[in-house]
């Protein structure tokens, strides 16, 4: 068997800003990694310059891949940086043409000509690549090359693409070997996960941290449900998902997180409002992951709406019963996160959105069959449906924006999802013709052949068919 990456929990969801994971997330992690390694030679740097290339340059501006990169290099922490302060700090630097490293070194830098956007030229190893170079004072040069392979993945050239491989008491490389994990032991999904996060911390750390993550969900669908206006980019996309919130409950003012949320409990529960009401959490997630607000990524963050969505429906709509559901949900949908990433992939420049919207919607299908009695096979068999339903789905942003078509494609997962959990309740895991592992491999085969224009760059399908006026990108 090939060695598997160990995947933690908290490697498939992590906190932090949009619009993308891999365009944004990624390359601001790469920028503070390339100063982390330089060590004292930081305080020596005089000059410094990055070069993007394939996908990164060719969606980098409607994905604020400039912007990720230089407060990476400012040392802001994608998980605690404020985001009002986004705009005012990168137009601070282009006013002042200078930029103060980690460390407190102030150099020279114009983001004009010192970030490139190679458009024609594509490194072997992922579309999403960068090299950051640096001159030192005495003349010597730092050169390296990092690539964004999704989710706010980041590998460095030369590096082995295993990163972590750490003894966990249950091993698992695909979808077979968890269910047979789950056998033998007489555990759930996120029993077995549970477990093993027990390598990396205390249980009562997974716990925490696992609920400090719903928080930022929730968090997350509150913003994005109370704040209107245009997004960002230049598209002129009007944010809906507060509207959408104030019909759904007739004007109703409330003031805080719980109150909405109680106000909701109390709502129309009609079949129509239930899925207006899903529709509008993930609307709100990534509108506000649009618009460079704070999301968890989920297992990225053009698809960080789903997982939130159909939690949330949990919640509100079907009893669920408290952080022990939330926990166990969330331990759930990362595994199978996990096992996407370890067989196939979870980059849409990589394999189309079915690498995104598919697999969130596969994770989150897992994870309420989980919640709602369902057992290990039956999780299995809807995170497949889910899947099998986005088999060949284009990434094809316009203006290269996590907007038109990403945002309206996270109510889409969310639904399907539940869906998938539906069918899979309702039917015998012993009789399904298509396997999990099954419907990887078809996926991985499918962005295999599919044409580089669908794949997050801008060049196809809608990105292609809709003349637009929009700054270069």
């Amino acid at each position: 068997m090939a060695l598997k990456e160990s995947l933690s929990v908290f490697d498939i969801f992590k906190i932090g800003i949009g619009p993308s994971s891999s365009h944004t997330l990624g390359p601001w992690r790469a920028a503070e990694r390339f100063l982390k390694e330089a060590g004292e030679s930081v305080n020596h740097i005089v000059s410094i310059r990055i070069q993007l290339y394939g996908s990164l340059a060719k969606t980098g501006k409607g994905h604020g891949t400039d912007i990720a990169v230089m407060l990476g290099l400012l040392g802001a922490d994608p998980v605690t940086f404020d985001t009002s302060r986004i705009y005012a700090t990168i137009q601070q630097i282009k006013d002042e043409k200078k930029i103060t490293l980690t460390g407190g070194c102030e150099i020279n830098f114009d983001p004009t000509t010192q970030i490139e956007f190679l458009k024609a030229e594509s490194l072997p190893f992922h579309p999403n690549a960068m090299r950051i170079s640096a001159v030192l004072n005495d003349g010597q040069e730092m050169d390296s090359v990092f690539y964004s392979v999704g989710g706010g993945f980041v590998i460095e050239e030369g590096e082995a693409t295993v990163q972590k491989k750490i003894s966990l008491k249950y091993d698992v490389s695909d979808a077979d070997e968890l269910m047979q994990n789950c056998m033998r032991a007489g555990l759930s999904i996120s029993q077995l996960v549970r477990e093993n996060e027990k390598a990396w911390r205390s249980d009562a750390d997974t716990r925490a941290s696992l609920l400090n993550i719903w928080q930022i969900m929730q968090e997350s669908m509150y913003r994005g449900c109370h704040h209107s206006g245009i997004l960002p980019g230049g598209l002129n996309v009007v944010r809906r998902a507060a509207n959408s919130n104030r019909k759904l409950l007739k004007n109703y003012t409330e003031n805080s997180l719980e109150e909405w949320k109680d106000a909701i409990r109390k709502s129309d529960h009609s079949f129509s409002n239930t899925m207006n009401w899903i529709s509008c959490f993930a609307l709100a997630v990534n509108e506000e992951n649009a618009a460079f607000g704070r999301v968890v990524t989920a297992p990225t963050n053009g698809a960080a709406g789903v997982i939130p969505a159909v939690l949330m429906y949990y919640h509100l709509f079907c009893n669920g019963k408290g952080e022990e559901d939330t926990i166990r949900f969330l331990l759930t949908a990362s595994e199978i996160g996990a096992i996407f990433k370890k067989g196939s992939t979870i980059s849409a420049a990589m394999g189309g959105c079915q690498a995104e919207i598919g697999v969130s919607s596969a994770m989150a299908a897992a994870a309420l069959t989980e919640v709602m009695g369902g057992t290990p096979s039956q999780a299995l068999q809807a995170a497949e449906i889910a899947m099998e339903h986005h088999l060949g789905m284009t990434c094809d942003p316009i203006g290269g924006l996590v907007q038109i078509p990403c945002i309206e494609r996270n109510t889409m997962g969310a639904i399907k999802a539940i869906t998938a959990s539906q069918l899979a309740l309702q039917g015998d895991a012993d009789l399904m013709k298509v396997t999990l592992d099954t419907v990887i491999k078809t996926m991985w085969e499918t962005a295999v052949d599919m044409s580089s224009k669908y794949k997050e760059t801008a060049e196809g399908g809608l990105a292609s068919n809709i003349p637009l006026n929009l700054p270069e990108c």
